[in-house]
């Protein structure tokens, strides 16, 4: 069995977030990546897999060249196996536990890595603004490493949001109290402002608390940290 011409047009469509909402549909790459969203609830649509793929003869997968999966992977060095699943339905927002609120994270990679440590550090639910890249973003999939699966990622108007959770929530910027010496709750909804802008001024206004990631350099000159590094920081420090 082969590619055919229409799943070759499926899978390069998905490329673009228009035709995942379409079909309801996104890529998954890699054998590390797609074993992990296996193992999930999540529904498989298709399963394109060169012959050495562990899992071939579970799935009823379409077997094809290596050629032909690098025609429709997105990756430099593609990995064995390609598969489309179904996006399942958004959840409900929740009013409990630890709360990460993305504003406007632009970066694939960004987002990606913030699932991950959400992941880790067991964090209830993402809550992201409407214009936050979509997390099922080729890129975004690739680099969660399958984390999308077990966090909760919910798209809505901040702003709204924001004004209705009873939670405390803190704001986080380049100058403010030291999260070293602020004392945390288990409970909260931490918000993280763009890679360039930082947190909106509109939202700012409806945050209760400001903590900042102090610089120890001597020369004090590093602009800042990059967003998923310093979400790491801060979620260590609010589990501490």
């Amino acid at each position: 069995m082969s590619l055919s011409k229409s799943q070759l047009k499926l899978i390069t469509s998905l490329q673009q977030k228009k035709y995942r909402i379409k079909h309801n549909l996104f890529v998954a790459e890699g054998t590390k990546v797609v074993k992990e969203i296996l193992d999930s609830n999540f529904e498989l649509h298709q399963l394109f897999c060169v012959n050495d793929f562990e899992y071939k003869n579970s799935y009823n997968p379409i077997l094809i060249s290596n050629k032909e999966l690098k025609k429709i992977s997105t990756l430099k060095t593609p990995n064995n196996v390609l598969a489309i699943f179904k996006i399942p339905k958004s959840e409900e927002l929740i009013e409990k536990g630890l709360i990460l609120v993305l504003d406007e994270i632009n970066d694939p990679g960004n987002l990606g890595t913030i699932i991950r440590l959400s992941d880790w550090f067991g964090v209830d639910q993402l809550v992201c603004s409407l214009n936050t890249v979509d997390s099922f973003n080729a890129k975004v999939v690739q680099s969660s490493m399958g984390s999308l699966t077990r966090v909760s990622i919910v798209y809505t108007e901040l702003e709204v949001y924001l004004k209705n959770t009873k939670l405390p929530k803190f704001a986080t910027l380049m100058n403010a109290k030291s999260v070293y010496e602020t004392k945390l709750p288990n409970d909260a909804v931490i918000v993280m402002g763009n890679e360039a802008n930082g947190i909106s001024g509109q939202l700012l206004k409806l945050l209760d608390n400001s903590i900042s990631i102090p610089r120890f350099g001597k020369l004090q000159k590093t602009e800042s940290l990059n967003v998923a590094n310093a979400t790491a920081i801060l979620l260590s420090e609010f589990r501490r």
